[in-house]
């Protein structure tokens, strides 16, 4: 998932107690149950796996968006346009985790009859940790590739301000017998909320996250969106895998592109996002065979593990490994939130006058 944050040792919330209370504040807002799981569970599993940035900090926002009708409470997601192995969801303005399941879901039962499918998301939410949907496709035994676009936030190499949003690019990869591979991050050096969260708690910033009005790198995090961009990850690179993720998840699809896309964060509660997203589902089982790709995966796995660590290293660890193992913890022993996202979920609990199950302090 997106680049998880340092976990303090804090209170901890189990899990199940926190996605009850999203669920609830979701009903106020008018979600029905079979909505308010989806986008409860999509929060919670981010900050089960210590990705506190996409996690249900994002709660408060989506919950102002759901009242000022920018997003749509009962709105569900259509099918625009299909083919055999692709297909156009028109997301009407629900939640991005509503149309994000629905799209990945179409695009997993299009692979089972025809191997590969392309769904393309236009006119949704913000669909928060892209990883959440990679990860329904690896569930199946099915490789998942999501990526998306937002409104610009990201400086390309040459410019002085925002050309293309910080366009997420997540891929899961089911293992038999272990955890699925998962990778979530964004084309820039850092998601936009790391710096939010970075700044919120009064710590420093890097010289590789920030670029000024200037075109030169800053450390002043309260710049951050308005009077600074966010670095393209790996300079051209990051720019150049960007551009792609905003043909596949917004041109093909006939969506909102770049400036046409709102914030979801600053702009009007009554204005509705219109973000995109591009979702592929691979039957990678039946394609490669099961035992095959069983036998090949576990054993390039166990090659990568095996390589000799660098010194003062712990060894190779395989995307999502770190992931994985916060969110056994946090099952077990309760997610560690951080100080900022309790303060973002006691507002919730004051403006829509709900308890909660923890100490408010």
């Amino acid at each position: 998932m997106p680049e998880t944050m340092k976990k303090p040792s804090l209170q901890r919330i189990i899990p199940d107690a926190l996605k009850a209370f999203c669920q609830r504040a979701l009903s106020a807002a008018g979600l029905s149950s079979k909505d308010h799981e989806i986008v409860a569970s999509a929060l919670v599993l981010a900050d089960s796996m210590g990705v506190f940035t996409h996690g249900t900090k994002l709660l408060g926002g989506y919950l102002n968006r759901l009242r000022g009708g920018g997003y749509v409470p009962q709105s569900q997601p259509i099918i625009a346009r299909e083919g055999p192995a692709w297909a156009i969801v028109d997301g009407a303005n629900a939640l991005g985790q509503i149309g994000g399941a629905f799209a990945m879901n179409v695009a997993i039962e299009k692979a089972r009859t025809f191997g590969v499918a392309y769904v393309g998301l236009k006119n949704t939410g913000h669909i928060g940790a892209a990883g959440y949907y990679a990860v329904l496709a690896a569930q199946t035994g099915m490789a998942g590739l999501v990526l998306g676009n937002d409104i610009p936030s990201v400086a390309a190499p040459g410019s002085r301000g925002p050309v293309l949003g910080s366009n997420p690019l997540a891929y899961s990869i089911p293992v038999p017998g272990g955890d699925p591979i998962l990778l979530d991050m964004a084309t820039a050096a850092v998601a936009g909320g790391k710096v939010y969260a970075a700044f919120q708690r009064g710590e420093a910033i890097p010289d590789t996250w920030l670029v000024g009005t200037d075109g030169k790198p800053t450390t002043d995090g309260k710049l951050y969106p308005h009077e600074a961009s966010l670095a393209p990850m790996a300079g051209h690179k990051g720019y150049g895998i960007a551009l792609w993720a905003e043909i596949l998840s917004a041109v093909i699809p006939g969506g909102a592109v770049t400036w046409q896309v709102g914030s979801w964060m600053f702009d009007e509660p009554s204005k509705p996002s219109s973000h995109n997203a591009a979702f592929l589902a691979i039957d990678v089982m039946t394609i490669s065979g099961i035992d095959n790709f069983t036998k090949t995966i576990q054993g390039l796995i166990q090659e990568i593990r095996e390589a000799p660590p660098a010194q003062e290293s712990n060894g190779v660890q395989i995307p999502g490994q770190r992931e994985w193992a916060q969110k056994r913890d946090s099952e077990k022993n309760g997610i560690p939130l951080p100080q900022d996202v309790l303060a973002k979920l006691n507002q919730v609990a004051i403006d829509w006058n709900l308890s909660t199950p923890w100490n408010q302090g």
